[in-house]
């Protein structure tokens, strides 16, 4: 394979960054934190500002973790306005690269392939990088970082680890650089996909570091991580062969669609099977919108945690693919009512919707149809089209508008979170 070259570009405190640019703020002095300030103080601060981190306060804690004597700005989450800077940001991406050579990995990163732009524009590849960070800047009034790598894993590797110690916010790994530099770094934790249970297994080993891994038997690594060792290994000495249009061109086998919530409080019994039923619901109107068929729902379950239990969890089959929620809400309310335990506040749901299938490739049972079948069918359809065109929350049913209830309220969210609209 010949040698490639790859940015990862991260918005700094992407949300904060945000909030402090339309109040005219210095995103790199203003103590702010992204936080709904309508839910408890355990209530996770989805970003903090550079400057906050620079006092010891971590992303993502919880409001009662951020020490009392320090002054901050609560901004209430706008996730609609997020994805607008993110949706900008991309396009000034495609000001200097093809969407073919950009794979965005969530909404304030993204992995570029710089390789054959390079000539193009007579850059270095720390050039060009700073150049479209400077253009986001100047844009959009979001600083970024960046990692330039051979290979996408030391992209990313550079962005996470060395990046932040640079001067211009640009960190640059090949193979050989991060052998010399990184092989003794620690935290193992530090480095992309070894997280807190994995760094345990590898302590119990006696591992401590990457270049540990790399002069580690492989046998021993196989034995305790399975195929995992495979990339594991890979990582350790600085090699990923995935590339970008590698996974582009990735297909699942496979599909599944799915939903889940952390209720605002325990929830008995009777209270979390309206929202079990909301949220198949919701679900089975995406299947519609999608031309989508399921015959397999997995329902899981946690308790109160307080309690410290297993999680409930079931699965139902059907003999057709369908996306009735008659069907549907029907076959999961039975399943709910056999796995849960009426004793146990419930406090988590998820629910998943196994090897969706386009509906135009499933054969028609002729028996299984019947009028109740269209009519079901023609009353989903003029939902979805009403709220597609006057808000999800223009046309509600029965269920909506209990006291348990929490479908109301997740139509104004985007990604559980307020939208800001």
């Amino acid at each position: 394979m010949s040698e490639r070259t790859y940015l990862c570009i991260d918005l700094k405190s992407f949300f904060a960054s945000v909030e402090c640019v339309e109040r005219n703020l210095d995103s790199m002095t203003t103590n702010l934190v992204v936080a709904d300030p309508e839910r408890t103080e355990k209530t996770i601060c989805l970003a903090v500002s550079p400057s906050l981190k620079k006092l010891g306060v971590k992303n993502r804690c919880r409001m009662f973790e951020i020490p009392k004597n320090l002054e901050y700005i609560v901004a209430p989450p706008r996730m609609q306005k997020y994805i607008d800077y993110s949706a900008e940001i991309y396009g000034i991406y495609l000001k200097y690269i093809s969407k073919d050579d950009i794979h965005v990995y969530s909404i304030d990163e993204a992995f570029i392939d710089i390789t054959h732009y390079l000539f193009m524009y007579r850059m270095t590849p720390r050039q060009l990088a700073f150049k479209i960070m400077n253009d986001v800047f100047e844009t959009t009034g979001i600083r970024a970082t960046c990692g330039i790598g051979s290979n996408l894993y030391l992209a990313k590797i550079a962005l996470d680890i060395t990046a932040k110690h640079s001067d211009d916010f640009i960190g640059e790994l090949d193979e050989e650089k991060f052998r010399k530099q990184l092989w003794n770094h620690r935290p193992l934790t530090d480095f992309w996909r070894i997280g807190k249970g994995t760094a345990e297994k590898l302590k119990r080993l006696g591992i401590y570091t990457m270049g540990d891994i790399a002069s580690t038997n492989e046998d021993v690594l196989y034995r305790t991580f399975g195929i995992d060792a495979e990339l594991m290994i890979d990582h350790a000495w600085g090699k990923e062969s995935t590339t970008i249009s590698d996974i582009k061109s990735y297909t699942s086998r496979t599909r599944s669609l799915s939903r889940g919530q952390v209720l605002p409080r325990d929830y008995k019994f009777d209270e979390a099977l309206v929202v079990v039923l909301e949220m198949m619901d919701s679900l089975c109107l995406d299947m519609v919108r999608e031309n989508l068929v399921t015959n397999s729902v997995t329902l899981n379950i946690s308790y109160s945690n307080a309690l410290h239990l297993e999680h409930a969890r079931g699965t139902f089959s059907l003999e057709t693919q369908t996306n009735s929620y008659r069907v549907l809400l029907e076959e999961i309310s039975s399943l709910f009512r056999r796995i849960v335990n009426p004793s146990f506040p419930v406090r988590k749901i998820h629910i998943t919707c196994n090897n969706v299938v386009i509906e135009k490739f499933v054969q028609l049972n002729l028996f299984d149809f019947t009028q109740k079948t269209d009519d079901n069918r023609k009353i989903q359809e003029a939902m979805i089209e009403i709220k597609s065109k006057y808000g999800k929350n223009s046309i509600l049913k029965g269920m909506n508008f209990l006291e348990s209830s929490t479908a109301r309220e997740r139509n104004r969210q985007i990604g559980g979170h307020r939208s800001g609209e």
